[in-house]
């Protein structure tokens, strides 16, 4: 009976819908996190009647056939990458991005990782680095007698130092956007890596075109809704119970042919 092997794939779909909502409501305040959609596809056909088969010697046609479902599957779960709220810490190395674009920060392998969480500070040598201590491309390096520092709009980086008038500028922070951001992958830790689907890297200064702007003592918060989250949650439970009806029905259509006497 198809229906068993059917209703299975549907249990299964939207158990991987209800972890993927789950993820997005534990990551409802992380910082920079963008929530993901579970997508699915339909699975091959069986053929009972193909349409489009001659029905007759004289070339009638079947106008539609008849084909059977066989149940569905996960094709992608998708990123996404809609602004969230800014807000704000008035912590001097917090930044945010406005609009497109990621900090860039490399990895203690030498990768280049993206992220969009700009909870950043400073390392024993005055490297802005992130909260794991990565430092945050290009590398910049606030002077240990700075008394204050200042990002602009545009990402460059300047430091007030003791005894001068005007501020010094201790460099310039890059944005990286990418053809197919989606395409990224993954990795924890709000870090994501390049891949052969996200194309290749673009940099460029921060309120160049096709970049944002930085918001220094800011940070995003994430965009995951919880109203929307819990209507998707009630809407998967309520199909989950949906596919395990059809099992229990066919179950129970087995049972009955098997007491036929």
């Amino acid at each position: 009976m198809r229906s068993l092997d059917i209703a299975s794939t549907g249990m299964q779909a939207q158990q991987t819908n209800v972890e993927v909502i789950s993820n997005n409501i534990a990551n409802m305040t992380t910082t920079g996190f963008k929530r993901r959609r579970a997508e699915f596809q339909d699975l091959i056909y069986q053929n009972l009647r193909r349409v489009g088969a001659n029905s007759s010697d004289n070339g009638t046609i079947v106008p539609s056939g008849a084909q059977v479902g066989l149940g569905v599957k996960t094709a992608a779960i998708y990123r996404i990458s809609e602004q969230g709220n800014l807000q704000q810490t008035s912590n001097t190395l917090d930044m945010a991005i406005q609009g497109n674009g990621y900090f860039q920060v490399t990895l203690p392998s030498g990768d280049t990782a993206y992220t969009r969480d700009g909870t950043f500070g400073m390392g024993p040598d005055g490297t802005i680095v992130t909260a794991d201590g990565y430092t945050v491309s290009p590398g910049l390096q606030v002077p240990s007698n700075a008394t204050s520092v200042t990002v602009n709009s545009s990402g460059q980086v300047q430091a007030t130092i003791s005894g001068q008038t005007a501020p010094t500028t201790v460099g310039q922070l890059q944005l990286a956007v990418f053809p197919n951001e989606v395409g990224l992958e993954a990795t924890g830790d709000n870090m994501f890596l390049q891949t052969s689907a996200s194309g290749q890297p673009v940099t460029g200064n921060p309120a160049s075109p096709g970049f944002g702007t930085v918001m220094q003592g800011f940070i995003e918060t994430s965009n995951v809704n919880v109203v929307t989250e819990i209507t998707n949650l009630i809407t998967a439970q309520r199909a989950y119970e949906m596919n395990s009806k059809v099992i229990t029905t066919s179950d129970d259509m087995l049972s009955t042919l098997t007491n036929l006497r």
